[in-house]
């Protein structure tokens, strides 16, 4: 149960940093409304307070959490960006999401 939990916090982790980064790119590259930053800086600020609910030390979570991030990407590109993922990027977020659970999920002795 603990590792569905880890992986639903890391999802929202991951989608909170990514809105918040792509809120000040549309107002930035797409002549959007400057007002994208508040919920920009909003969301990030929510990014932030998720990453410190992880259950573990902080660099292993951030390191884990980088493998869960290009999962979200991947996705984001996909359904946001309408850019349907390549092969190679399916092969390596799958890569990504491997180390991600050996990071977070095997034994640990310290």
């Amino acid at each position: 149960m603990l590792e569905l939990k880890t992986i639903a916090l890391f999802l929202l982790t991951a989608i909170a940093e990514i809105v918040g980064c792509y809120l000040p790119y549309l107002w930035l590259k797409q002549d959007k409304s400057i007002g994208l930053l508040i919920p920009a800086a909003l969301s990030l600020a929510l990014f932030a307070w998720l990453l410190s609910l992880h259950p573990t030390a902080a660099g292993r979570v951030y390191a884990a959490y980088g493998g869960v991030y290009i999962f979200v990407a991947i996705i984001w590109l996909w359904l946001v960006d309408g850019i349907k993922p390549t092969l190679w990027d399916l092969l390596g977020t799958a890569v990504a999401l491997t180390g991600m659970a050996i990071i977070m999920f095997a034994p640990k002795n310290g």
